[in-house]
């Protein structure tokens, strides 16, 4: 009975914390999919026009007509934000896609090919890494003038070597598998090989790989607009409008930046929390201690 009943106490604790994890990643799946809706039905229920500029209302506090306030030229906060993460979804999402198909090519080809393309490819990819990337990233983009477009090309260009190094471990432990040997021994081609038994276990790591992508795209691409070189100054985007609301910070109107700053964190956080979840529901020897 007393081996019962600690049994039984052990249990209850790992339920409590196996509780907080199951929460949490809940709260991210109802976060973003409440910031998904928004970006969605919100521009097909209001149209922003852009230039709309309205001075009387210029600098307005958090009310019931304005949730997030005014920003300094009477624009309102809360559905240029909006506008601003529909933007920063889309380039991320782009971004992240980009880049995981480059470095899925260049993984790919390194694992599969092995020996000396092996060893250039991973020296490609060692210098990609040595590069600051938001130094990088910025003289790409200053290549270009502000657009979504530069902004992808920029952050593509600069993250794709994570996805390369995930894709060539794969592959290097499929290499080895019984039956990619079963396959070689059969007559099976080089292409065959990789068409049929290594694309099918690679896909479910490329795709967490440009899951996990998703927000640094979001947080480069809001930085290149705050520093002025993203998006044109007067789109909505959340990197230009922190950058409007620093301005008028000294004035006291602390909304302006505030708001769109929670709307970068947020959607950040919840995409990590869910990619983390799944990563630990499709690869149990990931997960941590203090999950389990």
């Amino acid at each position: 009975m007393a081996a019962t009943r600690t049994w039984r106490r052990e249990g209850a604790g790992q339920t409590r914390r196996v509780k907080g994890p199951r929460s949490r990643h809940r709260l991210a799946a109802t976060t973003l999919a409440v910031l998904i809706a928004a970006v969605i039905l919100v521009p097909l229920i209001t149209r922003l026009d852009q230039q709309l500029v309205d001075l009387s209302a210029s600098g307005l506090p958090p009310s019931p007509a304005h949730p997030f306030g005014t920003d300094e030229v009477g624009r309102d906060v809360l559905l240029r934000a909006i506008y601003g993460l529909r933007v920063s979804l889309l380039v991320g999402l782009a971004a992240a896609v980009v880049s995981a198909a480059i470095g899925g090519l260049v993984g790919l080809a390194a694992g599969a090919a092995g020996g000396v393309t092996d060893r250039l490819l991973m020296r490609v990819v060692d210098g990609f890494n040595s590069l600051p990337h938001l130094l990088f990233g910025i003289f790409i983009v200053a290549l270009f003038a502000p657009s979504s477009t530069a902004v992808v090309v920029s952050v593509a260009v600069t993250h794709w070597t994570t996805a390369a190094r995930i894709v060539r471990s794969e592959v290097l432990s499929l290499r080895g598998r019984p039956f990619v040997d079963a396959a070689i021994c059969g007559g099976s081609s080089r292409w065959r090989i990789v068409r049929r038994h290594f694309l099918p276990n690679l896909a479910p790591h490329l795709l967490l790989a440009t899951v996990l992508m998703v927000p640094h795209a979001i947080w480069h691409e809001t930085a290149l607009s705050f520093l002025g070189l993203g998006l044109p100054p007067h789109l909505a985007s959340l990197g230009n409008m922190i950058n409007d609301g620093q301005r008028s910070l000294l004035a006291g109107d602390w909304w302006s930046s505030l708001f769109p700053g929670l709307l970068i964190l947020l959607p950040t956080l919840a995409i990590s929390a869910l990619a983390q979840h799944v990563r630990d529901r499709t690869n149990p020897r990931w997960r941590s201690e203090l999950v389990l």
